[in-house]
């Protein structure tokens, strides 16, 4: 079996604009990993292709977060349909494409979707409560934030409307006794999502866990907080911090035995 992981760069085989949402999106994987976010070779995240409404980008199925590169990444269509990938035995995970295909396919303004299974997302997917307003952070998702009943692995395709209509327009959604999903317009936006509800979820569970009372800021303050964090209201988030993200990757890619994420 062939299950090498250091692939040849595809960069002159594919157009510009593939290209740029090959390497976003290879970063995004590796950042995942870098803040503890990954769960060892599951999960996806997948990015559409810039002038393509049906053409998306996701990982190989067996590979760590921390080996994706720009080049590793496998073309499908909506319906999971492996249209490039590279020389290699590795395939994709169904689930891949039974959640993510349906938010593409339902929201033409969603370019990046990820999933997450970390302890701190799956231990609030499992409290009645939800994720409570405790934090600034966490009330930035006060009032857009969706929730869908855990129906077994993801892998029936006629889930995908009711997951769908469980997200309505927003950019989270916790699986109930699952995981994590957010998405945006964009990688960096799509990633700053995730970024933020997981520590939200982190933080909630540290508190929980201190077993002693819990501060709740009043509902007009847990309004402005939300509104005050809407994109619309003062900047789209995750547009200024990714950047900064790149530069993390770039220093910390130098010590890692691994083909760079540009590759």
């Amino acid at each position: 079996m062939n299950y090498a992981t250091d692939f040849k760069s595809i960069r002159n085989d594919v157009s510009t604009e593939e290209w740029r949402t090959r390497v976003d999106l290879a970063a995004c994987y590796r950042l995942v990993d870098a803040y503890s976010m990954s769960d060892m070779t599951s999960n996806h995240i997948t990015a559409r292709i810039p002038g393509t409404d049906d053409h998306l980008l996701i990982n190989l199925y067996g590979m760590t977060y921390r080996e994706i590169t720009a080049s590793s990444l496998v073309k499908i269509d909506l319906e999971g349909n492996i249209l490039w990938k590279p020389e290699t035995d590795y395939g994709i995970n169904k689930s891949g494409y039974v959640i993510h295909g349906a938010i593409h396919r339902a929201r033409s303004d969603v370019g990046c979707v990820l999933h997450t299974h970390t302890r701190a997302g799956m231990a609030v997917s499992a409290m009645a409560c939800g994720l409570l307003p405790l934090t600034q952070t966490s009330m930035r998702f006060a009032g857009h934030i969706g929730y869908h009943e855990y129906e077994g692995p993801a892998i029936e395709l006629d889930e995908g409307p009711r997951l769908v209509r469980d997200l309505g327009k927003h950019d989270v959604l916790i699986l109930r006794n699952h995981g994590l999903v957010a998405c945006g317009s964009t990688v960096p936006r799509a990633f700053n999502a995730m970024y933020q509800l997981e520590l939200s979820c982190r933080s909630q569970v540290d508190a929980i866990a201190a077993h002693t009372d819990l501060v709740m800021p009043s509902e007009n303050i847990i309004g402005q907080s939300a509104l005050l964090y809407r994109p619309e209201t003062r900047r789209p988030w995750g547009d200024l911090e990714w950047p900064a993200m790149v530069r993390r990757l770039e220093a910390e890619t130098a010590k890692w035995s691994y083909p760079p994420y540009w590759h």
